[in-house]
């Protein structure tokens, strides 16, 4: 296996109406690598995301209407395979992922084929309460034992990917709510690709409004459950190539 460091990096950010924040944080990923190709999805905002990002020095692909995180992920995976790129980092619009942490993320993937970047793993204060914190804490427990690996934060956006994970989710990536993070994960370790994850420290979000309003956090244990029921459920997908 190449060492991650020699692969070519492809940075990428799904945006939706993050035209306040989505410069800074291009400006900051170009600085921590300065050697990645950043790519950000305009996932059909309404707002200058897209000529903000421009401008900042990102190329940008725009969806014509939302897909959400889950499909312009999988936009961004097969743009990645298309062009031949070996590692892809997801990184959010909103400032809140530090691209500091991106090179360690890189390192990881040495010896594992994803790597979450987790907030609960010992760096910074960030936390929740209430039932999100209920359901993260279950579905951290379940997802390590199906990922045969101790997994702290399995909703986690913040993620490098390897070859193999290129691969498969160029093709597999599930565009469903929270599909991008727990069913993303079922799919990986079900398809046998070995996961990892390095602590990270979150930042306060650069512009916009959170994406959970009070209401939505308190279905969350129910939705993520059901997101980690149905994963398991699907079909198991297979990728070529050894971890």
């Amino acid at each position: 296996m190449m060492r991650p460091v020699s692969l070519p990096v492809l940075v990428v950010i799904p945006a939706l109406n993050e035209e306040d924040s989505v410069a800074d944080v291009v400006r900051d990923v170009m600085r921590a690598i300065p050697a990645a190709h950043c790519l950000v999805i305009d996932d059909g905002s309404i707002d200058d995301t897209g000529r903000a990002a421009k401008a900042a020095g990102a190329d940008v692909l725009r969806l014509p209407f939302n897909l959400g995180v889950g499909g312009a992920m999988r936009a961004g995976f097969r743009h990645a395979r298309a062009y031949g790129y070996g590692v892809v980092v997801q990184v959010d619009a909103d400032g809140q992922h530090d691209p500091a942490a991106i090179a360690e993320m890189i390192e990881g993937l040495a010896n594992a084929d994803l790597v979450i970047g987790a907030r609960f793993a010992g760096l910074g204060d960030y936390g929740v309460r209430g039932p999100r914190k209920w359901a993260m804490k279950m579905l951290a427990a379940v997802m390590s034992r199906v990922a045969r690996t101790r997994l702290t934060d399995v909703t986690s956006g913040f993620k490098a990917s390897g070859p193999r994970a290129i691969e498969l989710f160029a093709e597999e990536f599930p565009a469903e709510y929270l599909g991008d993070t727990i069913e993303a994960l079922v799919i990986a370790a079900r398809a046998g690709l070995h996961i990892q994850q390095v602590p990270v420290q979150m930042r306060e979000r650069q512009g916009g409004e959170p994406s959970h309003s009070p209401v939505r956090a308190a279905v969350y244990l129910v939705r993520a459950c059901a997101a980690f029921a149905l994963a398991m459920l699907r079909p198991r997908a297979h990728v070529g190539g050894n971890a």
